[in-house]
C-alpha cells in the first residue's frame, strides 16, 4: 500500500501524464520514439522543401511550396512539445504552438484552393517531354530553314555576281562592236587617203630633182646666151623684163627647194599616219615609244596651233632614254591620241582669248620615265579644270562622257584603259582635282609575256 502511494505521488509530481500511461514504459516508449521520429522526419522534409525551392528559380507555386514547409515545421514542433509535455507540464505553451500550427495550416489551405485551377494547367512530365520534343524539332526545322535560307542568299549573290559580270562583258562587247563597226570605214579611209596621198607626192618628189636639173641648165644656158650676146633684140629685151629675169634666175631654185621641202613635209605627215595606224603590223614588236608621241602630236599639230580667239597649246616635252618597249604599237599609239585629245578639249576654255578672262598658258606636259627594271610610265598632264572624284570614278566606264551629245562616243577611255590593262599587262591611273588639272598614267612592262588576243586596232576615238 505504501509502494503504491509513493508511485502515485512521484507520478503526480515529475509526470504530468502519469495517470494517462499508469506508468507502463512501453507506453512511454511508443509515444517517445514516436513523436521524436515523427519530429525528425517533419524537420527533414521541409529543409528538403526549402532547398529545392532556392534551386529551382522558375518553379511555379514556389509560395505554397514554403508555407508547406512552415506547416509541416509547426507540425514537428508540436509533436517535440509532445515529447516535452511528458514530464513538463507546459500546456499553455503547448497550446499556442497547436494555434500557430492551426493558423499556418488554414491559410496554407486557403492558399492552395485558387491555384489548384493553375496547378491544373501545368503541364505534367509527359506534356513537357512531348513540347520539348516539338521544340527541338521546330529548332531544328528552323535551323535547317536558315541554312536554306543561307544557301539560297549564296546562290544569289553568286548569280548577282555572274550577272554583274556578264553585264561588264556586254558592255566591253557593245563598245567592241560600235567601236568596230564606226572606227573600221574610217581606219580604211585613212589607210587609203594616206596611200591615195602618197603616190602622188612620191611622184612629185621623185621628178622635183630631175625638174631642179632642168631648170637648172635653163638657167646656165640663158647665163650662157647673155655672155655671148649681150646685145639682144628688143624684143627679147622687153620679154626679159616683163618677167623680171634676174628675180626669176635668183628666185626660182629657191622655190624648187621649197617644193622638195614641202613634199617632204607631205610624206612625213603620211608615214606619220601610217606609222600611227600600223595597219600592216597586228603583231607585238619593240618599239621606240617617243616616235608615237611625235607622230601623235604631228597629227594633232593643227589642233595646238593658236588660231582666232584661241591661244597656243604648249607642250613641253620630258623624255627620259627609254628602252625599245614591246607592244602592240599601233593600239598604244591609239591610246596616246585618246589622252592628248582629251587633253586639248580640256584645255578648250582656258584657251580662249577674247571673254576678257586671264587664263594660264595652257599647257600639256609629256613625261616619259622608267619606273622599274622592267617598267615604263608615260604621263600626260594638263593644267586644264580638272575632274570630280564622282567622275573619276566613272571614267574608264564604256559610253560614259562628260561632253555633249554628239561630241563624244564614251567609249575612247574605255578602249585605252582596255588596250593598257588586257593587252599590254600594264596600268591606266588618273589623277586629278577640279582647278588642278589632269594627270593619266600609262605604265606598262618593257617586256611583254605572251600576249592573247583582245580589242583591235581602230582609228582614232574621242572619249
Amino acid at each position: 500500500m505504501q509502494s503504491f502511494i509513493t508511485n502515485v505521488l512521484t507520478a503526480t509530481l515529475f509526470m504530468p501524464h502519469g495517470n494517462c500511461y499508469l506508468w507502463k514504459p512501453g507506453l512511454v516508449w511508443l509515444h517517445l520514439l514516436s513523436d521524436g521520429f515523427i519530429a525528425l522526419a517533419y524537420g527533414s522534409i521541409p529543409l528538403t522543401l526549402i532547398y529545392f525551392v532556392c534551386q529551382r528559380r522558375d518553379l511555379p507555386f514556389s509560395r505554397v511550396f514554403l508555407m508547406f514547409a512552415a506547416f509541416i515545421i509547426a507540425c514537428g514542433i508540436t509533436h517535440t512539445m509532445a515529447i516535452w509535455t511528458i514530464w513538463h507540464p507546459d500546456y499553455w505553451l503547448f497550446g499556442l504552438i497547436k494555434a500557430i500550427t492551426a493558423l499556418i495550416s488554414v491559410y496554407t489551405a486557403l492558399e492552395l484552393i485558387p491555384l489548384m485551377p493553375k496547378a491544373f494547367d501545368v503541364a505534367s512530365a509527359v506534356e513537357l517531354e512531348a513540347a520539348n520534343q516539338r521544340l527541338e524539332a521546330e529548332i531544328q526545322e528552323r535551323q535547317q530553314t536558315e541554312l536554306a535560307l543561307r544557301r539560297s542568299q549564296d546562290e544569289i549573290h553568286q548569280k548577282a555576281t555572274l550577272l554583274e559580270q556578264a553585264l561588264r562583258d556586254l558592255q566591253h562587247a557593245q563598245a567592241q562592236l560600235v567601236h568596230t563597226e564606226k572606227m573600221s570605214s574610217l581606219g580604211q579611209l585613212v589607210a587609203g587617203l594616206a596611200h591615195e596621198i602618197n603616190n602622188p607626192v612620191n611622184f612629185i618628189f621623185g621628178n622635183l630633182v630631175h625638174a631642179r636639173n632642168y631648170a637648172q641648165d635653163l638657167l646656165n644656158l640663158v647665163s650662157l646666151y647673155d655672155k655671148h650676146y649681150p646685145q639682144t633684140v628688143p624684143e627679147i629685151k622687153t620679154t626679159a623684163e616683163q618677167i623680171d629675169l634676174a628675180f626669176l634666175r635668183e628666185d626660182l631654185p629657191r622655190l624648187l627647194e621649197s617644193m622638195e621641202v614641202g613634199t617632204k613635209r607631205i610624206r612625213q605627215i603620211v608615214l606619220s599616219l601610217r606609222n600611227f595606224a600600223r595597219v600592216d603590223q597586228a603583231e607585238v614588236k619593240a618599239v621606240d615609244l617617243h616616235e608615237g608621241l611625235e607622230g601623235t602630236l604631228l597629227i594633232l599639230q593643227h589642233q595646238l596651233k593658236a588660231k582666232p580667239g584661241y591661244a597656243e597649246i604648249q607642250i613641253v616635252k620630258e623624255y627620259e632614254d627609254l628602252p625599245a618597249v614591246e607592244c602592240y604599237v599601233g593600239q598604244l599609239n591609239q591610246v596616246f591620241m585618246n589622252l592628248l585629245s582629251n587633253a586639248i578639249d580640256a584645255l578648250e576654255e582656258s584657251r580662249t582669248t577674247d571673254n576678257g578672262h586671264q587664263h594660264p598658258t595652257p599647257t600639256i606636259r609629256i613625261r616619259t620615265e622608267a619606273i622599274a627594271p622592267n617598267q615604263v610610265a608615260i604621263r600626260i598632264i594638263d593644267n586644264g579644270p580638272g575632274m570630280s572624284e564622282k567622275t573619276q570614278r566613272q571614267l574608264f566606264d564604256p559610253f560614259f562622257t562628260t561632253k555633249p551629245v554628239g561630241q563624244g562616243t564614251g567609249l575612247g577611255l574605255s578602249i585605252s584603259y582596255q588596250i593598257v590593262v588586257d593587252r599590254h599587262r600594264g596600268q591606266l591611273k588618273c589623277r586629278s582635282a577640279p582647278g588642278q588639272g589632269a594627270e593619266f598614267a600609262i605604265e606598262i612592262p618593257i617586256q611583254q609575256p605572251l600576249l592573247k588576243g583582245g580589242v583591235g586596232c581602230g582609228a582614232l576615238v574621242s572619249t
